[in-house]
């Protein structure tokens, strides 16, 4: 097996591994209540170790996909995507090793989240440039957009949910533990949203390796 068929190989492996983790960890944490919980409050729970399995191999994918598109993309903003796309697996493996308990949590999602939206558009506007690529161009892009669908779809949300939360009079932040439950008249679908986006961020690199592959 060569060098890239591997690559893109182990970034479709990890990025299967880290979805089902979250897939999993929906199941053995009914407590978490999907609607309003962030992913990241899994780490709350009792299966943290699953959750830290889950960004690992989340980061893990974004680093090879990076390895892998390297060389196939031409072009230097496509390499600068090709960098955010690496900062963007740096971030999620920051996310597994600090919690959304530990202080640095924040700077991992800062760090891992605004940049994969650029990125991806970047080095999938100069893949579908390539005759190898042009059949795939459709669900390339169409994959490329929906990361920055669901991050703006995720930020409404959840500026939506702070503003029913202060309307009635509710107090929230980073030193106030988050809800159980929700509060009557609050509309809480944010962390369906947030599911969605960790679902944009981890396909993307996963059809890109799937392409690679079926290329070989």
């Amino acid at each position: 097996m060569n060098s890239p068929l591997l690559v893109a190989n182990a970034t479709i492996a990890f990025g299967s591994i880290s979805i089902l983790c979250l897939l999993i960890l929906h199941f053995v944490s009914p407590e978490f209540k999907p609607g309003f919980r962030m992913v990241s409050e899994y780490a709350m729970g009792k299966y943290k170790w699953l959750l830290t399995v889950f960004f690992i191999s989340w980061g893990l994918c974004s680093i090879t996909a990076t390895l892998m598109l390297w060389n196939i993309v031409n072009s230097g903003w496509a390499k600068f995507g090709v960098v955010l796309l690496f900062v963007t697996g740096v971030g999620a493996l920051l996310g597994g090793l600090f919690d959304v308990k530990h202080k640095l949590h924040g700077l991992a999602f800062a760090i891992g989240v605004p940049f994969m939206p650029i990125g991806a558009l970047l080095i999938s506007y100069n893949l579908i440039d390539k005759a190898e690529w042009l059949p795939f161009s459709t669900t390339l892009l169409v994959s490329a957009h929906s990361i920055w669908i669901s991050l703006i779809f995720m930020a409404g949300l959840m500026m939506y949910f702070f503003s029913s939360l202060k309307k009635a009079g509710i107090a929230f932040g980073p030193d106030v533990p988050p809800l159980t439950v929700l509060p009557k008249g609050v509309i809480g679908i944010h962390g369906w949203a947030n599911r969605i986006l960790v679902l944009c961020y981890l396909l993307y690199p996963i059809l890109v390796a799937s392409i690679v592959v079926k290329s070989m």
